[in-house]
């Protein structure tokens, strides 16, 4: 019997690491559909970057409370799991708490860690579910906040609260098994949490704390194969993984820093006769800006995958708050939407697929990317350093340079700029008549 629950675990293991296997490459293969951008560079900053926002949570402690609840879930998630490298090697080798002789008397002191981080994340996601069906926290919401982003998160916290609901349970019935003297539950000590839930089962039958311990022990290592391959196939919740290297390649030039775009600087040096490396392959016409994904940078698309959809950034875009139809939270699941829809189509079609269909038109407006007003709020709001200005601008660009389609206003700015050398109708000559009117009332 050990033997065939050993052959359904390291099979149930297999096919579950198969499909996670496969969903990671195709994740990486849709990032890479976007073109190269060079992050390697001062790699002890990208470290201490990646350390102080992806690992210490330093951009969440600017909201104090759900900081501390999603540090709970944070820490839950990384220790508990520690706990699930017992249970896959007693499932590999049919042990049973093999962790036990080897740490003696500390084996207690880890699992009564693990027990109250348990019940922390437990405490945490039926708080977040309250926060999020019935006290409706405004962002939470919006346009972009359809049924599935929001049944997404709701199926990913009721999940977690079954997960560790079934880790206490399996504890409390092993401690019951103890007392009753069987080989297999060796002497552990009593563990705080799920000695509480003991005396609850203490009329069960030795039967039958057996088949619930072994339930529990298969719905929490199954639950957490499952977990893991809903989260990196289609859930906004693989910012569990990806936050590490997203936060690692992040801009370190200031946040309002643009680059100048190295097509338009190859030309107007051209045009001053100032040196230029001439290309060694033959050039190729330029495309300014971005229409849809594979325009954008592979640290765009790692960034659109990356989104929390926490509604950090609209809360704080000022356009957003003035009635604009502009949500940078909209603008970051649209990309990773189209970058979904562009690679399955590959994946079915080939390299050459194409539906007709754009980023820029069909699934963001030019009233959204007109309506920002690049003021970095949503980028300094991100706690994971998501930048959809970046994208923004990009896709800004190509409606702009491409297809020469601007606003009237913007239209005016530019040829005043062009003429008068300022954004405003006034000769050069005339600029500064304005202090020559404070010098005269000044004396």
């Amino acid at each position: 019997m050990a033997y065939i629950s050993q052959i359904l675990f390291v099979t149930a293991f297999g096919i579950a690491n198969y499909f996670i296997f496969k969903s990671v490459m195709r994740i990486r293969k849709n990032i890479l559909l976007g073109k190269d951008i060079n992050r390697s560079d001062r790699p002890s900053e990208r470290l201490k970057m990646m350390a102080l926002v992806a690992f210490g949570q330093k951009k969440m402690f600017k909201k104090f409370i759900p900081a501390i609840l999603h540090l709970f879930i944070y820490l839950g998630f990384l220790i508990v799991n520690v706990e699930m490298l017992e249970i896959m090697l007693d499932g590999i080798f049919g042990t049973h708490r093999i962790f036990l002789p080897l740490l003696g008397s500390m084996y207690l002191y880890l699992i009564n860690m693990f027990e109250f981080f348990a019940v922390a994340v437990i405490v945490t996601c039926i708080i977040f579910l309250i926060r999020r069906t019935v006290l409706k926290v405004n962002r939470f919401n919006g346009l972009e906040m359809t049924r599935k982003p929001k049944v997404d998160a709701n199926i990913i916290l009721v999940t977690e609260i079954f997960l560790m609901i079934a880790f206490l349970t399996m504890n409390a019935a092993d401690l019951n098994l103890q007392t009753l003297g069987l080989e297999d539950f060796k002497a552990t000590g009593d563990f705080f949490f799920s000695g509480i839930l003991k005396g609850l089962l203490s009329g069960i039958s030795a039967s039958g704390l057996l088949a619930l311990e072994r339930a529990c022990w298969w719905f929490h290592i199954l639950g957490v194969l499952l977990f893991a391959n809903y989260v990196l196939w289609d859930s906004k919740h693989l910012h569990i993984f990806l936050a590490f290297p997203n936060t690692y390649y992040s801009k370190l030039e200031p946040a309002g820093q643009f680059v100048n775009m190295p097509e338009v600087t190859y030309e107007v040096k051209l045009m001053l006769n100032i040196p230029v490396e001439t290309p060694e392959t033959p050039a190729v016409a330029a495309k300014f800006g971005a229409k849809d994904v594979m325009d954008l940078t592979w640290k765009n698309l790692l960034e659109a995958y990356t989104c929390t959809e926490c509604g950090r950034c609209t809360q704080q875009c000022p356009a957003n708050i003035t009635g604009k139809k502009l949500s940078p939270r909209k603008i970051m699941m649209d990309t990773r939407d189209r970058l979904v829809e562009v690679g399955l189509g590959k994946e079915i079609n080939g390299n050459e697929f194409s539906d007709g269909k754009s980023l820029l038109g069909d699934y963001i407006s030019e009233e959204e990317i007109l309506a920002c007003t690049t003021c970095n709020a949503c980028v300094e709001a991100c706690p994971v350093n998501i930048n959809p200005v970046d994208i923004i601008m990009k896709l800004r660009q190509y409606k702009i340079m491409e297809e020469s389609q601007m606003p009237q206003s913007w239209q005016m700015m530019a040829s005043n700029i062009e003429n008068n050398f300022a954004p405003w109708k006034f000769s050069p000559a005339d600029r500064f008549n304005w202090a020559e009117k404070i010098n005269k009332e000044s004396f």
